[in-house]
């Protein structure tokens, strides 16, 4: 199970300590949250403690409809659970038994600087990527022309090398070598580097180069949804090329399935003018155009055309 503390929560998301300040290495695993509203009127049946707690400006305003013994009362059975942290959002004026109670149970009180929806949606967001179930690829991820691209095959291959032409090209490096991969939701796959290789990318004879540094920010992205999988191979006699591109390979990672391109190469052909290719037929084929089945398309309309023409 993945877990993050509340100190690594508070880097992403840059929010303000008020209170719990000895509490910030509490791991939070679950990436829902929940609003303690129905708790403040004294429902508990239903408190999800194992979530953080946020606070937006209804619960604030419903909390100064309560009589101090309530107030008192409720709030203390919200952190007698021991919930990870409480976060309240921009325009809420943080109770002080919420500070008093956070450095006596030692649990972070937090305040952002997003509204309430806002802290919402990007307080699930980062938790769900952090979280998330992880695999790895061995492979070079760039975005192509909008289209995520994990070049993987065998060492030695020279997909580094690939990806830094392709990268002089105007693309961007988001992985090299190692791409960690998580499953956003069920079809989207997020891909991005182990935090050591971030901007790294290794060129044998070179050495490690930071891409930033040598062609700029727009070289690097932090994440990318991969769309592909280009396997780069040396070309073999024996094997039979895909030559018509009408039959679609893909690979299962977690429930997501990922075209698959395999690519043979040989010292006469320029592989990254054919990864390039890849993804923007790729792309071609997202906005609606095969250029596969448009050939053939033509092809049985010239053979229609030829049997007609003997048959008269």
């Amino acid at each position: 199970m993945q877990t993050i503390s509340v100190q690594s929560i508070i880097d992403g998301l840059h929010l303000e300590i008020l209170a719990g300040g000895n509490g910030l290495k509490r791991e939070v695993s679950n990436p829902s949250l929940s609003k303690p509203g129905l708790e403040l009127a004294g429902l508990f049946d239903f408190y999800e403690h194992d979530r953080i707690q946020i606070l937006g400006s209804k619960e604030g305003a419903f909390f100064h409809w309560l009589n101090t013994t309530d107030q008192e009362i409720r709030v203390r059975m919200l952190f007698d659970k021991q919930p990870p942290a409480f976060v309240f959002s921009k325009n809420v004026i943080v109770p002080e038994i919420f500070l008093r109670l956070g450095n006596e149970y030692q649990i972070p009180v937090l305040k952002s600087q997003y509204r309430t929806s806002s802290l919402f949606s990007e307080l699930f967001a980062f938790l769900q990527a952090k979280l998330a179930e992880r695999t790895t690829l061995h492979g070079v991820l760039l975005d192509i022309n909008g289209v995520g691209v994990v070049i993987t095959g065998a060492s030695g291959v020279g997909k580094s090398e690939v990806a830094l032409e392709l990268i002089r090209r105007g693309y961007m490096l988001v992985a090299d070598d190692l791409v960690e991969i998580y499953q956003r939701e069920k079809g989207v796959l997020i891909g991005e580097a182990p935090p050591l290789l971030k901007k790294y990318l290794e060129i044998r004879g070179i050495g490690i180069v930071n891409v930033v540094y040598l062609f700029g920010v727009r070289a690097y992205r932090e994440n990318k949804r991969i769309s592909m999988i280009v396997h780069l191979e040396k070309w073999d006699d024996l094997n039979d090329y895909n030559r018509l591109g009408l039959e679609e390979v893909k690979k299962t990672i977690f429930d997501t399935e990922i075209v698959h391109v395999t690519i043979p190469i040989t010292e006469a052909r320029n592989t990254a003018t054919l990864v390039e290719a890849a993804a923007n037929d790729f792309k071609s084929k997202q906005l609606g155009y095969h250029s596969a089945k448009d050939f053939n398309q033509a092809l049985d309309d010239q053979i229609k055309r030829n049997k007609q023409r003997s048959s008269e």
